[in-house]
């Protein structure tokens, strides 16, 4: 569920023996203070539309219209992560992190996104909202460690909040895959089917299924 650092825990640890290196070092800090920072700030707009929409509407069943917008483009955003990685900005792996963030703008866009029917679904607003308390620590952890400024609080709330955060959004987004599946199959979307002149079938309805087996491992 949760992606893995943007920020640079850990980038001191590397060093710079010359002024040459130090230069890149610190415009790629300046960078991902920046990155960070915003991302945070995103993340907080989305929990303040969460809790905005349910005090006006008294009711949580349609909040993922109030926040469709800002969560589709932060999350996208979450896409950086990637280049960072592997440009060598921050010292996690490619690979992993690649997994983890496409995993969450899958979710978003080719399930939440394209599938109309699920969006007033419970398991939205639980994955949701999970994503939402995790990044808002997450991007801040990394933003004051970048600062070499770390409180305790965010420190303790970024590896103890986990325990309940992770299980909470890894089953939202199961419930919501598993929630669009008949009407996936109903409309056919994004299925191949044969033939056709390339010869090839794909059906989404499947794919969606080996997606949630994909997700045992993870527990």
């Amino acid at each position: 569920m949760a992606a893995p650092g943007s920020g640079g825990a850990g980038r001191a640890e590397n060093g710079y023996g010359s002024q040459r290196r130090k230069g890149p070092g610190a415009l790629a800090t300046t960078y991902l203070v920046i990155y960070n920072v915003v991302m945070t700030a995103g993340w907080l707009v989305i929990a303040v539309g969460i809790v905005r929409a349910y005090l006006t509407k008294g009711s949580y069943h349609s909040l993922y219209y109030s926040i469709e917008k800002p969560l589709k483009f932060f999350q996208t955003g979450a896409l950086l992560e990637i280049l960072h990685c592997a440009f060598g900005i921050v010292p996690s792996s490619v690979v992993l992190t690649a997994f983890q963030v496409m995993s969450r703008v899958f979710l978003t866009w080719a399930v939440t996104h394209s599938v109309k029917e699920v969006q007033n679904e419970d398991s939205v607003l639980l994955f949701v909202v999970a994503w939402t308390i995790t990044e808002i620590i997450r991007y801040s952890f990394y933003t004051f460690s970048l600062l070499n400024h770390l409180p305790y609080l965010i420190k303790w709330a970024r590896y103890t909040l986990f325990i309940v955060l992770y299980p909470m959004g890894v089953s939202g987004e199961l419930l919501t895959i598993y929630a669009a599946l008949p009407f996936v199959r109903q409309a056919g979307l994004y299925s191949i089917s044969l033939p056709n002149k390339y010869n090839f079938s794909f059906d989404y309805y499947t794919f969606l299924i080996l997606v949630m087996i994909s997700y045992i491992p993870t527990f």
